[in-house]
């Protein structure tokens, strides 16, 4: 396991998003600024920091659901990419790739949030034979 969540590829992959999206979102029109900017900014940093925050509990149940809130803010994410490319709001490319990456940090959320709803096997002491 490791020894923070800093880490773990879905917390630095989660950092990559929220720069792409600050890049992103700096070419919005003004009169977004505290439309969809900023939502997009406030959930990109929500999945980073909601996988840090779940760590820090020191919970396996705790933390689950922290990734699944994490989860849920890449879904607003990925909606709210949808919306902007909609409009013709920021790059195209650096839209195409900040959607890939959302799309792939999802599927590490889903993974992780599974891997957290296993039961962990419970390892019995053996006893050797005298």
């Amino acid at each position: 396991m490791s020894s923070s969540y800093r880490d773990l590829k879905v917390w630095q992959r989660s950092i990559d998003l929220a720069e792409n999206i600050y890049r992103l979102t700096s070419a919005f029109p003004a009169s977004e600024m505290y439309g969809l900017t900023s939502q997009m900014r406030r959930a990109a940093v929500s999945i980073a920091s909601n996988i840090a925050e779940g760590w820090g509990r020191h919970s396996r149940k705790d933390y689950s659901r922290y990734v699944e809130i994490a989860g849920g803010s890449n879904d607003e994410l990925r909606t709210q990419l949808v919306i902007a490319e909609r409009l013709g709001f920021g790059d195209a490319r650096l839209l195409e790739d900040t959607n890939t990456l959302a799309d792939e940090i999802g599927r590490m959320l889903g993974g992780l949030h599974k891997f957290l709803q296993t039961p962990r096997k419970r390892i019995e002491r053996l006893t050797l034979p005298s």
